[in-house]
C-alpha cells in the first residue's frame, strides 16, 4: 500500500473490510434487524463514499472550524445524514443507537487506517482530522432531523389521541393511569385529573381483576393481548367493550408502561347475538331448535361421562295435533304450541333443556337424573300440566302427549342413539293410548339401538 495514500483513496480501496466490521456491529442493534442486511450495508456504503468525496474537496479554515462544531454549510439539498436521521427515527432507533452507527463507522475506518499506517504525518494527519469533522457534521445533521421527525410524530400522535373516538390510555407497571385521552374521560364520566394515578380497582370497575391479570401478562411477556369486558360506566355509554393491551418499551427493550385501546362493541355484540339466537332457536316458541338441542345434548353427554353421572332424554309428541289444526285453524295451532312450550319449561329446572325439534315434536334433557322415579315424576308433571285445557281464542283446547324416555349411559352411549331410542319408545307410548310415558328397556333392543 503506498506510503503517502490519502484517506479518501484508502476508504474507497478498503471499503469492503470496513463494511464487514460495520455489519458485525449492526447485529447488536435490535431495530436494525428489521431493516435488512442490504439496506444497512447500502446506507453505510453511502456514508463512506460521501465522506471520501468530502475529504477530496477544498475546505477553508472557517469551514473546517464550523464543521468541527457540527455547523457545516448546507446547500439546501437533503443530505445522506438528514435522510439517515429521519429513517432511523421511523425505524424505532433510539438516539443512542442512531449515534452509535457513526461511532462504529468512525472506529472501523480509524482501526483499518492505523493498522495500515501506524505512523501518520502531514497530509494524512490532516485527512484524519477532516474525517472526524465530517463524522461530527453528519452526527449533527442526523440528530437534527431525528429530533424534527420525532417532534412531528409526537404532535401527530397527540392529535390522533385527542381526536380519537376510542378511549386510549397508558398505565404504569403497577396498573395506574398515567395518561387518558378525552374519550376515556368522557366514558368514565371523570375529569382526567381524577383518573391519573388511579387503577381500575381504585375506580371500582367490575372487570378490574381480569384486566389486571392480563396487564401483568403483557408486561411480563412483552406480548399483545386482545380481550373483552362487560361493564356499565357512570356515563351510561355502552356495556360491552373489546380492548387491546400492548407494551411500551424503553431504549433498552424493557417494558416501561402499557397502552390500552378500547372500543364500544355493544351494538355489534347485540346484533351478533340476535343473529345467533335466530339461527339456534325456534321462531314460534323461542325454545332451542333441533340444531341447538343436538349441540347441547352432545355437550351434556360429554359432561355426564366426565362426572360419571346419568342423564335422561324425553321425546314428546302431541296426540292428534293435526285434528286441532284442521278443526280450529293453524293460528290456533301455533298459539297452542307456544303456550305448551311455556308449560313445558315450567315443569323442569333452569339448567335442564327444553327444545322444539319441529312440528309438534319436543325434547327435554334432564341432567343428573340419578333415579328413575325422579324422571318419572317430571314426566308425569308434564303429562298433568299439558292435560289442563288451554284457553285460546276464547275457547278451551284439550290436548294430550306421548313421552318416550331413555337414560345415559345404560340405554345408549351416544347422543344420536339416545335421541333415536327416545323417539322409538315414544311411539310405543303412543300405541298404549294418549297421555302416556314409556321407558326404554331391554325388550326394545330389536329397534337396533
Amino acid at each position: 500500500m503506498p506510503m503517502n495514500m490519502r484517506l479518501a483513496d484508502f476508504i474507497q480501496a478498503e471499503i469492503e473490510p470496513i463494511l464487514q466490521d460495520w455489519e458485525e456491529f449492526a447485529k447488536t442493534i435490535l431495530p436494525a434487524k428489521n431493516m435488512g442486511k442490504t439496506g444497512l450495508r447500502n446506507n453505510s456504503r453511502n456514508m463512506l463514499l460521501v465522506i471520501a468525496n468530502d475529504l477530496d474537496s477544498y475546505q477553508s479554515e472557517s469551514e473546517q472550524a464550523a464543521k468541527s462544531k457540527g455547523r457545516g454549510p448546507k446547500d439546501g439539498v437533503k443530505s445522506w445524514a438528514v435522510s439517515h436521521g429521519g429513517e432511523r427515527q421511523s425505524s424505532g432507533f433510539s438516539i443512542m443507537e442512531t449515534v452509535s452507527e457513526f461511532r462504529a463507522l468512525r472506529a472501523s475506518v480509524v482501526s483499518h487506517w492505523t493498522k495500515a499506517y501506524p505512523i501518520i504525518t502531514g497530509q494524512q494527519l490532516e485527512d484524519l482530522t477532516r474525517f472526524h469533522e465530517a463524522i461530527d457534521q453528519a452526527v449533527a445533521e442526523s440528530l437534527e432531523q431525528y429530533a424534527t421527525v420525532r417532534e412531528m410524530d409526537t404532535r401527530l400522535f397527540g392529535a390522533i389521541l385527542v381526536a380519537s373516538p376510542d378511549p386510549i390510555y397508558v398505565l404504569d407497571l403497577e396498573g395506574r393511569f398515567v395518561y387518558a385521552n378525552q374519550a376515556t374521560a368522557d366514558l368514565f364520566a371523570l375529569e382526567p385529573e381524577a383518573i391519573l394515578g388511579k387503577s381500575t380497582f381504585d375506580l371500582g370497575f367490575s372487570f378490574a381483576s381480569d384486566f389486571q391479570h392480563n396487564l401483568e401478562k403483557v408486561i411480563a411477556d412483552q406480548s399483545i393481548y386482545r380481550g373483552k369486558f362487560v361493564h356499565t360506566f357512570a356515563s351510561g355509554q355502552g356495556e360491552r367493550f373489546e380492548y387491546l393491551l400492548a407494551p411500551v418499551l424503553d431504549e433498552h427493550r424493557n417494558t416501561e408502561a402499557t397502552v390500552c385501546i378500547s372500543r364500544d362493541i355493544t351494538e355489534q355484540a347485540i346484533a351478533e347475538e340476535k343473529i345467533w339466537h335466530s339461527a339456534h332457536h325456534d321462531i314460534l316458541t323461542g325454545l332451542p331448535n333441533r340444531r341447538l338441542f343436538l349441540d347441547r345434548l352432545e355437550q351434556e353427554v360429554k359432561q355426564a361421562k366426565r362426572d360419571r353421572l346419568p342423564l335422561a332424554v324425553l321425546f314428546l309428541d302431541l296426540d292428534d295435533f293435526k285434528v286441532v289444526n284442521d278443526s280450529l285453524g293453524h293460528d290456533v295451532g301455533d298459539r297452542l304450541l307456544s303456550e305448551m312450550a311455556k308449560r313445558l319449561t315450567d315443569c323442569v329446572r333452569e339448567n335442564d333443556t327444553v327444545a322444539r325439534l319441529g312440528g309438534d315434536e319436543f325434547t327435554v334433557i334432564l341432567t343428573g337424573a340419578k333415579h328413575r322415579q325422579d324422571v318419572e315424576f317430571v314426566a308425569q308433571k308434564i303429562l298433568d300440566a299439558l292435560a289442563i285445557p288451554f284457553d285460546i281464542a276464547q275457547q278451551l283446547v284439550q290436548i294430550s302427549v306421548s313421552i318416550g324416555i331413555t337414560f345415559y349411559p345404560q340405554d345408549a352411549s351416544s347422543p344420536f342413539a339416545l335421541l333415536k331410542a327416545a323417539d322409538q319408545v315414544m311411539y310405543k307410548a303412543k300405541k298404549s293410548g294418549s297421555n302416556q310415558m314409556c321407558f326404554f328397556d331391554t325388550s326394545d333392543q330389536h329397534f337396533g339401538l
